[in-house]
Parts: structure tokens; sequence; C-alpha cells
């Protein structure tokens, strides 16, 4: 038995068998736990399958429902309202849980004391969301899916909820994550538990969903800033003891939903990792330079990240260090001031 109270939100918008399967797993593998259900403006046909579905819960479920499809954001708020427990768990019916699903949400979010916890996921490929570093089991991160999410009761009373404005999901969650990171409260993924999702059912034209991802995209940069890509190089002699200042800096980037990427020769490479700084944030991956031409290495690994992030900004790790082939790389201690101009931008 869990035993903190957690309320599972489930926001439905058709596809009956999906959801009933969706449903009757997370009975099966969630002792303790109340079965929160949003209909979504169902078809006639799905509302009497929740409804039938519900009755049978007795005081262990409870069916919300909505008489038109108030988009997918709306519907987990409207959820989360009637939620008193400590946490609540939305799981979209593209997800199939397992046995253990719920005790490995709960104990990510209270060995790392976070206030949002995503498992890993096959299926579906999620950006951050497909894998961790071998030997990390928990990792913060600024990303996270609605089609798995843990949310701690406390943080949401402080923070608020979810933008319905920002209908977008991933933009939508970016927002959230950034605005309780501001509070202090920390998003992590969970390598204790991988689930299996499928396709996300998609309402609306294409055409206005792009629509509402340019305008949610506009708005996350408007109280936030742009997420910028860092490349950071600290040189062939930066010893890692001396660094921790530096990754703090970094890991603090990284929350606010920054990417770095650092250029590591072989013996720093190793360091890092038995430090533990391969699992700080999944905004922050470790890149080993070859071993016998790190420099032409740089060079190729950097001109790659740039056709993805046309305005990577290089980092220098040291006043007598070259970032070769870069002109206008700034100091690591012009880091966070480079941050701080990216969020009032």
């Amino acid at each position: 038995m869990i035993s903190p109270s957690i309320d599972i939100l489930v926001p439905v918008w058709n596809s009956p068998f999906e959801t009933r399967a969706c449903l009757a797993a997370i009975l099966a593998c969630s002792p303790g736990a109340r079965l929160v259900i949003v209909d979504n403006g169902s078809s006639r046909e799905t509302e009497l399958m929740l409804e039938e579905f519900s009755e049978r819960l007795g005081d262990q479920g409870l069916f919300i429902k909505s008489e038109r499809n108030i988009g997918l954001v709306a519907a987990i708020n409207m959820g989360l309202a009637r939620s008193d427990s400590d946490y609540t768990v939305i799981v979209r019916p593209n997800v199939s849980v397992r046995a253990g699903w719920l005790e490995a949400l709960v104990n990510a979010a209270e060995t790392a004391g976070a206030g949002i916890v995503s498992p890993l996921f096959t299926g579906i490929v999620l950006p951050g969301l497909a894998t961790l570093p071998p030997g990390c089991t928990i990792m913060e991160s600024s990303t996270a899916s609605f089609s798995t999410i843990l949310v701690q009761t406390g943080m949401r009373m402080i923070a608020g909820a979810f933008d319905e404005r920002l209908e977008e999901s991933e933009w939508c969650l970016k927002e959230y994550i950034r605005r309780v990171s501001s509070h202090g409260y920390r998003t992590c993924v969970t390598g204790g538990i991988t689930l299996p999702c499928g396709a996300v059912q998609q309402f609306g034209s294409a055409l206005r969903r792009e629509e509402m991802k340019h305008n949610s995209r506009s708005e996350y940069i408007t109280r936030w800033g742009i997420a910028r890509h860092y490349a950071v190089y600290f040189g062939a002699e930066a010893d890692a003891a001396s660094l921790g200042d530096t990754v703090e800096a970094i890991l603090d980037g990284a929350r606010q939903g920054h990417r770095f990427s650092l250029f590591l020769h072989r013996r720093q490479y190793a360091a890092f990792r038995k430090i533990g700084w391969n699992g700080l944030h999944t905004g922050i991956e470790l890149h080993q330079l070859s071993l016998l031409f790190p420099l032409r290495d740089l060079l190729r690994s950097v001109a790659s990240l740039r056709e993805s992030s046309p305005d990577l900004q290089a980092v220098r790790g040291g006043s007598s260090v070259v970032f070769p082939g870069i002109d206008g790389a700034i100091m690591c201690d012009e880091l966070s001031g480079s941050i701080r101009g990216c969020t009032t931008a």
C-alpha cells in the first residue's frame, strides 16, 4: 500500500476501446489510488462506457463530465480542481501502465524532492523521455509529457494550474516547468519505469494545431525568454575538480530550459562521470573528444550542432582557452549574464 494519497486523472475524448483498456490497467496496477475520469465532450458511446466503468468504482472513483470538448489542458485543470490528494498522476488513454508504475513515480518524487515526475516511454519517441545515461535512475529535466506525469499538490497550490491559453501541450508544459522552477520545485525523469505510449489522438485541423503551437511558443518567449543552446569547451588542461562553480551555473541554466553540450577531453570526461555530472540534467550532454584529433573532432561536432541550432553560443572555459574555429565565444564567467539576457529578451 502506498502511504501518500494519490489521484489518477484520466482525461478522455472518444477512443472507447483504448480508453477502457487504459482504465482497466490502471485499476489493476494502482492499489489504493482514486481514479478521476474527465469526459471531455466524448461521443455517446464513450460516455456510456465511462459511466458504466465509473459506477463500479464507488468511493475509489470520481466521474466528471464536460458537455463539449474544452481542450486537453482545460480538461486536466477541471480534474485537478477536484483533486485534494498528495499527488495527482495524469495518464492519457494512449498509455498502458503496468505493475509497480505508481510506486516508481512516487518513489522518484520523494527521493529527488521533485514536484513533477515523468517516466520513460517506448513506442512514441518523446525528446528527453526515451532513455537516461548508464547508471542514472533519476535526472532533472525541462521536459515532461501529459501522456503520464506526476504532479505534487503542494507545488500546484503555490504555482497554480496549467495555463489554458497555451493549449499546445509541449509549450504549456515548458511554461509550467519553468514556472514551478521559479518557486524552487524541480522536474525529474525516472528510469525506474518505462511505459508503452501510443500515438496521441489529434483534435482539430493540422493548420489549427500549427497555429496553436506558434502562438504558444510566442507566449512562452514573451514570459520566459528564448531558450538557447550553448557549446562549452574547457580546454585540455582544465581539471574537473576546479569546475564546480561553472557546472552549477550550467545546471541553473538547464533548469531554465537552456541546452548545454560540454566537450571534454578523455581525462575530463572520465572525471565528470565519476563525480556524477553525466546525470545532472537531460539538458546537459557530455561529449568525449577524440584522443588522437580532439580539436578536429570539436570543430566537426560544433558544425553539426549548428545545423539544428544556428544561434549556438560557444563558451570558453578560461581566459587562455581558444575555441578553435569560433568567433564570438564568451567566457564561462559571462555565462550567467548571457542566460539572464536570454530570459529578458
